[in-house]
């Protein structure tokens, strides 16, 4: 990221809550997924698990974009 660009909190605020609901969704996906294993639909589990890998994605680059956003304050 640019330092030549100004940081405001909304943009910080934002990403924060961004990564904030993608880890709380990777809190609730392991109850997703044994209720799926448990009625035994093997396509929903692999759905459940795209999105939990899709959130822990949106997350790591969340914190990516935080850090290359904070670096210079």
């Amino acid at each position: 990221m640019s330092s030549n660009h100004e940081i405001t909190e909304d943009i910080v605020f934002d990403l924060v809550s961004i990564q904030y609901h993608a880890l709380q969704g990777a809190h609730l996906y392991k109850q997703f997924l044994d209720d799926a294993e448990q009625a035994d639909h093997p396509e929903v589990v692999d759905f459940i698990k795209e999105c939990q890998q899709a959130d822990a994605e949106r997350a790591r680059r969340c914190h990516e974009l935080l850090k290359d956003l904070t670096a210079d304050t």
